[in-house]
């Protein structure tokens, strides 16, 4: 399956995406130290990025975890990653995290993806309510959250602790299935 987009589209991970996450992770290495630092950990060496990817091609089929890559219409670079993940298959709930490289935020592709997954998820997945964690600084992921129609619902408290750092308060968002409701 794949989901076109105006200048991009997105992908499940697939064997192939090993050098391209590898150079996505090395590139935004300073975006991805605080909120997604295991990623970075587990892509700090091309090897890294294969065993990397065949996991998570595993966690995919096996519907544990969905990871998408977001790539670059022609050039098929990849510009971003998409996580729906910590799912839960009985409340039917997910958490969907996402980061894109630099030079394409504020063009509205990460606010197009998110609603194509968000979309994926609620009438391909059969899930009931997203999740996205933020921190408050991260003002460009609570705009994405906002133009998709989540809602904020509370302040997690000490919810993530990026490497170096303590605990951070972490601001939960929701959206239904409308079909749900």
């Amino acid at each position: 399956m794949r989901f076109k987009l105006d200048t991009c589209y997105i992908d499940p991970i697939q064997t192939g995406d090993a050098v391209n996450i590898f150079n996505f992770a090395i590139s935004n290495a300073q975006r991805l130290k605080r909120y997604f630092p295991v990623t970075l950990k587990e892509n700090r060496t091309l090897e890294l990025s294969k065993i990397f990817v065949i996991r998570k091609v595993k966690e995919f089929q096996s519907k544990e975890e969905f990871l998408y890559t977001l790539k670059e219409n022609g050039t098929s670079r990849l510009i971003g990653l998409l996580y729906l993940k910590s799912l839960d298959w009985i409340k039917k709930h997910g958490e969907l995290a996402y980061c894109i490289d630099q030079p394409f935020e504020g063009k509205g592709i990460t606010t197009n993806a998110v609603k194509c997954i968000s979309e994926h998820a609620f009438n391909e997945l059969g899930l009931k309510t997203i999740k996205i964690i933020v921190h408050i600084s991260n003002l460009a992921s609570i705009i994405v959250a906002k133009k998709c129609n989540f809602t904020w619902i509370k302040t997690l408290k000490n919810e993530h602790t990026p490497p170096g750092e303590r605990a951070l308060d972490m601001e939960l968002y929701e959206l239904y299935n409308a079909l749900e409701q």
